[in-house]
């Protein structure tokens, strides 16, 4: 797996259903785009100074918003919780 990739081929399709679709132009790669909002969320950088590799920064923040707006992460997080066995 690439550095840039932190997500499996796996991981990626069990999250896909959450993820929203794109409205006419093609969007930058899913896996790619949470590889770099990762990068910048874990190391606390600025959108700007994100790495190359995972795309322009302004598509990572973009994304990183919408997705905030609309509930992709909470929605993330609701179904791998849902998927895992009950705390005792």
């Amino acid at each position: 797996m690439s550095a840039v990739a932190l997500l499996s081929r796996a991981q990626i399709d069990r999250l896909a259903p959450q993820f929203l679709r794109s409205r006419g132009r093609r969007w930058v790669d899913d896996r790619r785009v949470i590889g770099g909002i990762v990068s910048v969320v874990r190391n606390g950088a600025m959108w700007k100074d994100a790495p190359r590799s995972y795309g322009p920064h302004k598509t990572l923040y973009n994304r990183f918003v919408r997705w905030s707006r609309v509930g992709v992460f909470e929605r993330i997080i609701a179904a791998l919780a849902a998927e895992g066995s009950k705390p005792e």
